[in-house]
Order: structure tokens, then C-alpha cells, then sequence
């Protein structure tokens, strides 16, 4: 009896966080608990409206409380944990499934409740958010991306309108919101109707022929159709006249974190996105980081762009690069049953820093580089969306070495990668020849 009762003492839940207090976020109002006895009503309902929040702010401090749990519902939760940062609490954003798991609570009061125990007892972490001012900029990099995939919708609108008048300008020209492209498309809009006139816009760089693009330009003209092809192309450009804004708010944003002087060494060569800002991001993300991600293969300016706004310069909250990916959902599942491994699955995670990692991995397929070499060797061994997943992991996991030593990456090229291979495979062989009382000999050797 006396065992056991010294086992149930060391299994005994303690309260970590005494002054803890919970939230349950809603979009018109908000209830918090506190610990029963700082209060004769612990439990309280807040309306969303500012002053209301102030009037919340105020009663936790009058409860004596110093730490603060609430669950990401939407984005109803952000003016409330800004405020309460900026009141000295400290607020920890959990996931909602961590606490979800309790049959029984299926009101708010019991939510916030619920919450608030968990956090006295130290059973929740808080969700991973950057300083502010990387929140900042990376408000303005999502808010980028959107504008570029609303350019995008122009794009298919425009498309879409030429198609039903039989102009079959894509079919010679690549890109019509090129150059060349939006040259013959203001052309039609200004009313210029003659083929050859507009053909002869063309870039010289462009293969086709006048006439064969004069020939394309042939259509029905129907004015409901050069209607729509008319409010496509103000689109198309209202977007680029909004992505300027943003590019330059951008810049100011990196000017205000700049943390290391000096510029980037040059490196490999880079062919220039449309898409990219026309500033200099890549000194830019030099002096906020101290270290040039787009030296690794696949990482251009808006790949590393995309990452460093996710998760800023300063990844310290991550002990080690397995922890940094599992927060990106990069590393493989361990889903284990009976000592056998079920599933090895990688957890399904929103993330736009994964994201961008991926899409950066799925670019290494023609790098003459040991990434690019790795990245094929997966796609030998597994299939292609397995095999991004794993070049991704091996990019997030460069990015965390870059970021927590500030050492530049250097690529050793495809053949140092093949050779380490070919020494792993021979080492692995003459291994398993020895368990079986062989010996591995070399062909120049036999003859």
C-alpha cells in the first residue's frame, strides 16, 4: 500500500500556472474564466466591441492573473491577443484539438472553463507566432500573394474572352500578358481591329511570324466579349498597380527590421520571376537575416520571401531542426501499433512556409546539384509527391541551419552526392557479404 501511494504522489498534477486564465473566443463575444477565488462571479461574458475588451483586459488584472490561453477560432482572436500583449499578459494561442478531447463541454462557460484548468496544470503550449514586426511583414507578403492570384483570375478572364471571339493569340504567343501580349491586347482595346497592325507589336524575340499572328488575331469581335476583355485587362492592371503599393510597403517593412550590414556575395545566377518585387529583395532578406537562403537550390527571392515572413530571422523557439519540422508538417508520421509501424504519413498542416518549401523542392528536378541529385534519387525510390515531401524536409532543414549558425550554404555538386552514395551502397553491401562469410571484390581485382 505504502508503493503505491508513493507512485500516485509523483503522478499528482501540480499547478504550474496559478494566475492562469482561459478565453473562449467567439464573433460577437468572448468568455473568460479566471481561477474561483479571485472572484465571486469567475466566469464573465465580454462583447467583441473594443471598449469591451479594454473592460476584459482590466478584470484579469484585478484577478491577479499573468497568463493567458485561447483558442485560434478564425480570426476573431487576433484583436484580443494584440491587446493583451500590449497590457503585459502573456498569451498563449493553443490548438483546438488539444483541448476538444473531453466529453461533456458543449457550451462556451464550459469551454473557457475547461481552458483555464489545463493551463493552471501546464498541459498547453502555445502556437508558434513571430515578433511583431515579422507579423507585419507577413501580413504584406499574404497580402501579396492574394493580389497575385486575383491577377491571375484577370489573366483567365482575359483568356476566357478571346477564346469565345475565336482569337487564338495563346496559341503563338506564350505569355500573353507579356510584353508583346498586353501591347496587342491595349491595341484591342483602343479599338484597333486590322491583324497586321497588331502583329506587327510583336517583341523580336517572339518566333512567330507577322502573318501567322496576324492570322490568330482573326475573330468574331462580338462587343459583349471586348466588353469583358476590356474589364479583365482594368483589373489586370488595377492589381499591378496595388502590388507596386504592397512591393513598396514590403521594402519599408525589411528597411525597419534590418539587422546585418553588407550585401550578399554573388552567387548562382537566378532567372528573374514576373512575379518577384522590383526593389532588391535579396539584399533586403540579407540584412534582416545575416545569411543568403536563395544560395540553396530551389529557393529563389519569393521562395525565401515566403519562408522568412512565416517564421522571421529568429527561430530560437525551436530547439532543434526536428522540431522546426514538425511544426512545417514536413517530417514523416509515427504512427506506430504493437512495435509496428502503421502509417509514417506526414500530419496534414496548412502551412505557407511548407508550402513554399514544396514548391521550391518540386524545382530541383533539372538542378545539377546534390539537391538536385537527392531530390531524384527519391523520386527513384518512392513517388513524386512522397519524394517532394522528403527534398522539402532536407530544404527546411538547411534553412534552420542557416538561421540558428549564420553559415552560408555551399552545394558540392551532383557528383560529390554520387559518390557518397556509391560509398554508403558499398559499405551496406560489404557489411551484409561479411554477416554471410563473403567478401565483396572489385572486378579490376578478378581480371
Amino acid at each position: 500500500m505504502a508503493r503505491s501511494t508513493r507512485a500516485s504522489k509523483k503522478t499528482r498534477l501540480t499547478l504550474t500556472h496559478p494566475n492562469a486564465a482561459g478565453i473562449d473566443i467567439g464573433s460577437g463575444s468572448h468568455f473568460c474564466a479566471v481561477p474561483p477565488d479571485r472572484d465571486d462571479d469567475p466566469v464573465r461574458e465580454f462583447k467583441s466591441y473594443t471598449v469591451d475588451l479594454e473592460r476584459l483586459a482590466s478584470w484579469l488584472k484585478e484577478c491577479g492573473v499573468d497568463i493567458v490561453a485561447m483558442e485560434s477560432t478564425g480570426v476573431y482572436w487576433i484583436p484580443l491577443f494584440e491587446l493583451l500583449e500590449r497590457r503585459g499578459f502573456t498569451v498563449l494561442l493553443v490548438n483546438a484539438r488539444h483541448v476538444k478531447n473531453v466529453s461533456g463541454r458543449k457550451s462556451d462557460v464550459l469551454d473557457c472553463q475547461w481552458l483555464q484548468q489545463l493551463m493552471s496544470y501546464g498541459l498547453l503550449r502555445g502556437a508558434f507566432r513571430p515578433a511583431d514586426e515579422v507579423c507585419v511583414l507577413r501580413a504584406l507578403t499574404r497580402q501579396r500573394a492574394m493580389l497575385l492570384r486575383s491577377q491571375a483570375r484577370h489573366v483567365q478572364h482575359m483568356q476566357k474572352a478571346l477564346t469565345q471571339m475565336n482569337i487564338q493569340l495563346a496559341n503563338v504567343i506564350s505569355d500573353i500578358v507579356g510584353e508583346s501580349g498586353l501591347k496587342i491586347l491595349r491595341a484591342i482595346n483602343a479599338g484597333e481591329r486590322n491583324g497586321h497592325k497588331l502583329a506587327l507589336l510583336k517583341n523580336s524575340r517572339i518566333q512567330a511570324s507577322v502573318d501567322e499572328i496576324a492570322k490568330s488575331l482573326q475573330g468574331s469581335w462580338r462587343a459583349e466579349h471586348l466588353f469583358s476583355l476590356k474589364q479583365a485587362l482594368d483589373g489586370f492592371d488595377f492589381c499591378g498597380i496595388q502590388l507596386a503599393e504592397c512591393d513598396a510597403e514590403i521594402e519599408d517593412q525589411l528597411q525597419r527590421l534590418h539587422a546585418h550590414e553588407g550585401e550578399p556575395t554573388k552567387g548562382k545566377k537566378h532567372s528573374r520571376s514576373r512575379n518577384a518585387p522590383k526593389f532588391d529583395l535579396r539584399s533586403r532578406l540579407y540584412q534582416m537575416c545575416g545569411v543568403d537562403l536563395t544560395r540553396i537550390d530551389g529557393i529563389d527571392v519569393t521562395t525565401a520571401l515566403a519562408v522568412i515572413s512565416e517564421i522571421g530571422a529568429d527561430i530560437s523557439r525551436f530547439p532543434s531542426d526536428k522540431h522546426f519540422a514538425s511544426w512545417l508538417g514536413l517530417c514523416p508520421g509515427t504512427k506506430i501499433t504493437g512495435g509496428k509501424v502503421m502509417s509514417g504519413k506526414t500530419k496534414k498542416c496548412a502551412n505557407r512556409a511548407a508550402q513554399a518549401l514544396r514548391l521550391a523542392a518540386a524545382a530541383l528536378c533539372s538542378s545539377q546539384s546534390a539537391l538536385g541529385a537527392y531530390f531524384r534519387r527519391m523520386c527513384s525510390r518512392m513517388d513524386k509527391p512522397k519524394a517532394v515531401t522528403a527534398a522539402a524536409h532536407k530544404l527546411a532543414r538547411l534553412v534552420y541551419a542557416m538561421l540558428t549558425k549564420g553559415e552560408e550554404y555551399t552545394d558540392k555538386g551532383q557528383e560529390y552526392f554520387e559518390e557518397r552514395y556509391r560509398e554508403r551502397v558499398l559499405r551496406n553491401l560489404s557489411q551484409r557479404a561479411k554477416q554471410m562469410g563473403m567478401q565483396l571484390i572489385p572486378t579490376e581485382q578478378m581480371t
